[in-house]
C-alpha cells in the first residue's frame, strides 16, 4: 500500500471516533431536552427520513468512489467529464428525494408514523437532502484521490453547525411543543448539511486543475451505461432495503404492543423500542468507527486491483480486512459482554439497565455485524453490486416475516433472535460470494478462530477485573467511569497481548512495510 495509507488511516479513524463521540453526546443531550415522547417521535420521523436519503445518496456515493477510481488512472479528461455527470446524478436524485419527502410529508406522517406531528420535521429535513448528494459525489472524489483531509474538516464542521443550531433552536425555543422541538432539530441538520456541501465545493474548486490539469472535459467510454450499471442495484438494492427497514420500524412497535398488552400496551412497546434503537444499537456500532474508515480507504485499492487483475494483491488486500476485522470486532464483543450493563448505566442512568440486557447479548455477535458491513463493501469493489442487492433483498424480508411471527408471541427476545439470524444469513451469504468471485480459499481459523481465541482471553481478564472493581461500579459516576475505563483498557491489553502472536503482529508489520507486503503479494 502507499505510504500515505496509514496517515489518511490514522486522520479518518480519528476524525469518525470524535464524531461518532459528538454524536452520542448529542443523542444523549437530546433524549433529555426533547424528553421520552420527543424522543420517540424524533426516531420515528428518522426511519421515513433514512428512506429518502438513502434515494438521494446511496448510489451516487458508491459509483463516485468507483469510477473516479478508475478514470484516475486512465485520462483526467475523461475523469473531469466522469465527474459532471456524476454531479447531475446528485442533482437529479437529491432534487427527487427532497421533492418526495416534502411532497409526502403529511401523509408520511398521518399514515406511516401514525403522528401528525412529524409532518413539519419532515418537510425541515427535506431541504438538506440535494446538498446531502452533492456532497456524497465529492467525497467519492476525494478518496478516489487518496484525500481525506477535505471529507474530514467539511464533516467537523458539517457535526459542529449541526450541534450549535440545534443547541441554539432548543434553548431559544423553550415555548416549542414536541412537534416543533422535532422540526427544529431536523432544520439545523438540513442547515448543516448546506454547508457541509457548500465547504466541499471550496476544497474541489482548489483541487480541481491538480486532478483534471486546465484542458476541458471529455466524454469517458460509455459512461451512462457504467453509472447505470451502479446505480440500479446499489440505489434499487438499498432503497428496497430501506423502504422494508422503514417498515420494520412501523411494525416492531405495533407488534411488540400486541405481546405487551396486559403489562401497559403501546407506551411499553415504544419504550422498549427505544432501549434497543435509540441506546443500546448506537452503543454497539460506535466502535465500526474504527473500522468504517479502514473499509472507505480500502474501497479504491480493492477497485484497482480486480481491474488490472492482481489476483495476489487482491487477495493480501482482503484477506487484511477480514483479518483485522476478526481481531477488532471479537474484542468489542467482548467489551460489550462483560460490560455492557455498566456502560449502559454510567450512560443512561437506571434506565439502561435494558440497555444493557440488549449489550450482552448482541456484544458476541459483533463479528459478524461488523464482518458483514466491511464485505458490503468489498463487494462493492469488485462490482458485485447485484449480489449485494439480492442478499440484502432476501434479508429484509426475512426480518419482516420474523418481526411478525416471532414478536407478538415471545416480545423483544424475538427480535434479538431476528438481529442474530439476519447478522449469519448476510455475513455468510456475501463473504461466500466475495470468496468465490476472487479465488480465495476460506481462511476461518484466520479470520475468526484466532481472532475468538484471543477474544476469550480478553473476556476473562475483563471478568477478573469487573469482580475486582465491583465496589466502584456501586459508587458514584466518576467511580463508575474509572471501572469502566480501567476494565476497557485492562482488556484491551489482554486481547492485544494474545492476538499478537497469533497473527496480529505479522498485519502490523506489514503495515509498517508496505513494500515488503507488497512484494510478498505480487509473489502471490
Amino acid at each position: 500500500m502507499r505510504p500515505s495509507y496509514l496517515k489518511n488511516a490514522a486522520l479518518l479513524t480519528g476524525a469518525d471516533v470524535v464524531l461518532r463521540l459528538a454524536g452520542m453526546g448529542l443523542r444523549i443531550w437530546l433524549a433529555n431536552a426533547l424528553g421520552g415522547e420527543g424522543m420517540g417521535l424524533y426516531q420515528l420521523v428518522l426511519a421515513v427520513y433514512s428512506l429518502f436519503v438513502t434515494l438521494a445518496t446511496s448510489g451516487v456515493s458508491v459509483a463516485a468512489t468507483r469510477l473516479m477510481a478508475e478514470e484516475l488512472s486512465r485520462s483526467r479528461a475523461e475523469a473531469r467529464g466522469m465527474l459532471l455527470r456524476l454531479l447531475g446524478a446528485a442533482l437529479l436524485l437529491g432534487s427527487a428525494a427532497w421533492a418526495g419527502q416534502f411532497g409526502l410529508a403529511e401523509l408520511a406522517a398521518a399514515w406511516w408514523l401514525g403522528d401528525v406531528r412529524a409532518a413539519g420535521a419532515l418537510r425541515a429535513a427535506a431541504f438538506g437532502l440535494p446538498w446531502m448528494a452533492v456532497s456524497a459525489v465529492l467525497r467519492g472524489f476525494f478518496i478516489a484521490r487518496r484525500q481525506v483531509g477535505p471529507n474530514v474538516v467539511s464533516q467537523l464542521v458539517e457535526q459542529t453547525v449541526r450541534i450549535s443550531a440545534i443547541w441554539f433552536a432548543l434553548e431559544r425555543g423553550g415555548a416549542l411543543d414536541v412537534g416543533g422541538k422535532c422540526t427544529a432539530v431536523l432544520a439545523a441538520t438540513a442547515l448543516s448539511e448546506t454547508v457541509s456541501a457548500c465547504l466541499m465545493l471550496l476544497f474541489y474548486r482548489r483541487e480541481a486543475v491538480s486532478a483534471f490539469g486546465a484542458g476541458p472535459a471529455r466524454r469517458p467510454m460509455d459512461p451512462a451505461r457504467r453509472l447505470w450499471e451502479i446505480l440500479w442495484p446499489v440505489e434499487g438494492g438499498r432503497c428496497l432495503a430501506s423502504a422494508l427497514h422503514t417498515a420494520e420500524n412501523m411494525l416492531v412497535p405495533a407488534c411488540l404492543t400486541v405481546y405487551l398488552l396486559d403489562a401497559g400496551g403501546r407506551s411499553a412497546a415504544v419504550a422498549q423500542y427505544g432501549n434497543l434503537k435509540g441506546m443500546a444499537l448506537p452503543l454497539l456500532t460506535f466502535p465500526f468507527g474504527l473500522l468504517g474508515s479502514l473499509s472507505v480507504l480500502l474501497m479504491p485499492e480493492i477497485t484497482q486491483a480486480h481491474i488490472r487483475g492482481e489476483k495476489g494483491r487482491l487477495s493480501a488486500l482482503l484477506d487484511r480486512m477480514l483479518r483485522l476485522t476478526g481481531y477488532f470486532s471479537a474484542l468489542a464483543g467482548a467489551v460489550f459482554w462483560v460490560w455492557g450493563t455498566a456502560a449502559a448505566r454510567l450512560f443512561y442512568g437506571p434506565d439502561g439497565a435494558e440497555a444493557g440486557f440488549y449489550l450482552t447479548v448482541l456484544g458476541p455477535a459483533m463479528p459478524l455485524m461488523y464482518l458483514e458491513s466491511m464485505v458490503d463493501g468489498a463487494m462493492k469493489g469488485v462490482g458485485e453490486q447485484k449480489a449485494v442487492f439480492r442478499y440484502s433483498l432476501w434479508d429484509a424480508v426475512l426480518r419482516i416475516a420474523g418481526v411478525m411471527v416471532l414478536l407478538p408471541r415471545f416480545g423483544m427476545k424475538g427480535f434479538l433472535f431476528v438481529i442474530l439470524l439476519s447478522s449469519v444469513y448476510t455475513c455468510l451469504a456475501n463473504t461466500a460470494r466475495l470468496l468465490r468471485v476472487s479465488g480465495m480459499r476460506p481462511a476461518l481459523m484466520r479470520w475468526l478462530g484466532a481472532p475468538l481465541l484471543a477474544a476469550g482471553v480478553s473476556a476473562g481478564a475483563g471478568v477478573f477485573l469487573r469482580e475486582m472493581l465491583s465496589g466502584w461500579q456501586a459508587g458514584e459516576m466518576p467511580e463508575q467511569l474509572a471501572a469502566l475505563c480501567i476494565g476497557c483498557c485492562g482488556m484491551g491489553l489482554a486481547g492485544l497481548a494474545a492476538a499478537w502472536p497469533l497473527g496480529l503482529g505479522a498485519e502490523v508489520r506489514a503495515a509498517l512495510h508496505p513494500n515488503r507486503a507488497r512484494q510478498k503479494a505480487k509473489k502471490a
